[in-house]
């Protein structure tokens, strides 16, 4: 388990549902990875993210799809590529991601309280 933290820091995680509406391959990436934009609403905008969620999903079944992601992170370079959010996701036994998502759709942009 990590470090006890405070209400007041998990607030300053931004934790935003988004739908993804495009799925690229990203076969410049070090480890097997995918390019794509998420929709987080009207006040967030569209956002890029690579993830490296190749190993249960296609792009195919990407599209549409509502994730989760941290917004309020810094952009970071990823060889080309410029991710701007943080799609999160879980590991399974073998170490592969499996992504965190709503169990029923909710707005764009709307806040993990």
């Amino acid at each position: 388990m990590a470090e006890e933290i405070t209400y007041a820091d998990f607030e300053r995680v931004d934790i935003r549902a988004g739908t993804i509406i495009e799925a690229q391959p990203f076969p410049e990436a070090r480890k097997p990875a995918v390019k794509l934009l998420i929709d987080f609403g009207p006040e967030i905008g569209v956002k890029k993210s690579s993830a490296q969620i190749t190993v249960h999903y296609t792009l195919e079944n990407l599209v549409g799809r509502q994730v989760l992601g941290v917004v309020n992170f810094p952009p970071r370079q990823i060889g080309p590529f410029r991710s701007e959010v943080l799609t999160l996701g879980f590991e399974d036994e073998a170490g592969a991601i499996v992504l965190a998502a709503t169990d029923k759709p909710v707005p764009n942009g709307r806040k993990l309280m």
